[in-house]
């Protein structure tokens, strides 16, 4: 019988065994990609890092100080010396314990008349907005003089405003004359939200139109004529084609407007003034309490203020993030409905392909 070999076993290819075979000409491509990536990033984190600086300045340090003064009190009399006490008495989590008892009624309704003005007056502004982006959109003549008058609330500053709005807003002034009747804007009640919410509406909407209006100036005529010889009429043309077309600029402007909106202090404040029970905000709450001495509580609200633009925020990006960023940012899954039914531009892309 004759004797049968076994080959030895062969072990598996490492992965330097693999970087050793390569040509010289590919581990040296590889290298150079790899120092290219390192050098890429260092000068993307060398190009932000200013921001950042900045942003660790102007955000990161003050909300800090902010956090860490809410957690002091107001300075109180000394039972020893019976003068006021030099430094702040460490009351912890009292300052935010303090707004679910009888003390907090002040900061409820802060808060309400703030999430308030902000969903009244972003609702009135997106319409309001869309409507003046669509005009100023459209071509006729004398468009620049009607886009100029548009955007002049919005370069007006917000003090000028709530001064102009006041003395239309007075007893004897604009308002009362054109509805015929005397309505003390400036008062307490209702009438007094009203006049806030015109203002703000007045000043804050062509923002929303401008940038809905740099969305509207990327869509190419070719859809509306495709949608015009399928005999879609300007209201469907206007509902599936630039609505979802615009819905990216809308979205953000949209966002920036809310976080505008929940920080709202000087317009009210000129405009109805200030401790006004129906129109107080968070802001004109904080900045009551610290004029008052008491920045313990104010940096408390200071910081409530800012978790709530922030979470706001955050929900705003999770709930609608992939129609800011576009398909690509979903993952490259298509979202229902985004793909517009228009048979005569398919047709065309089809031929042209």
């Amino acid at each position: 019988m004759a004797d049968t070999k076994i080959p030895p076993e062969v072990p598996p290819e490492t992965a330097v065994d693999r970087a050793v075979s390569l040509p010289s000409g590919t581990v040296k491509r590889t290298r150079k990609q790899s120092r290219a990536t390192a050098g890429s990033a260092r000068m993307a984190a060398l190009l932000v890092s200013p921001t950042l600086l900045v942003l660790t300045i102007v955000v990161l340090y003050p909300t800090l100080m902010a956090l860490n003064e809410s957690l002091y009190g107001a300075k109180g009399l000394d039972p020893e010396t019976g003068f006021i006490s030099a430094t702040e008495p460490f009351v912890g989590l009292r300052n935010y314990a303090d707004i679910f008892g009888e003390a907090g009624e002040r900061f409820w309704n802060a808060f309400w008349n703030t999430t308030f003005f902000t969903v009244v007056t972003v609702a009135l502004e997106t319409v309001i907005g869309v409507a003046m982006a669509l005009i100023m959109h459209k071509a006729f003549r004398g468009r620049g003089l009607v886009r100029a008058g548009i955007l002049i609330p919005w370069a007006v500053p917000t003090a000028i405003s709530g001064l102009l709005w006041r003395w239309i807003f007075n007893s004897d002034g604009i308002a009362n004359t054109l509805i015929g009747h005397q309505v003390l804007w400036t008062t307490e009640g209702f009438h007094a939200k009203v006049a806030v919410i015109v203002a703000e509406v007045w000043k804050t909407a062509p923002f929303i139109g401008l940038l809905v209006l740099a969305g509207l100036q990327v869509i190419g005529k070719e859809v509306y004529e495709a949608a015009r010889i399928d005999g879609a009429s300007p209201p469907r043309q206007f509902w599936h084609i630039t609505l979802p077309l615009v819905k990216p600029a809308l979205l953000v402007a949209m966002l920036f407007r809310c976080m505008d909106a929940l920080r709202m202090f000087d317009l009210p404040y000129i405009l109805i003034g200030a401790q006004k029970h129906s129109v107080e905000t968070l802001s004109m709450l904080a900045q009551n309490e610290a004029s008052n001495v008491r920045f313990g509580p104010a940096s408390a609200y200071s910081v409530l203020l800012f978790l709530y633009v922030f979470l706001v925020a955050l929900a705003f990006v999770r709930l609608l993030g992939a129609d800011l960023i576009g398909d690509a940012g979903a993952g490259g899954r298509k979202r229902k409905g985004s793909r517009m039914r228009i048979p005569a531009l398919r047709r065309r892309t089809e031929v042209a392909t």
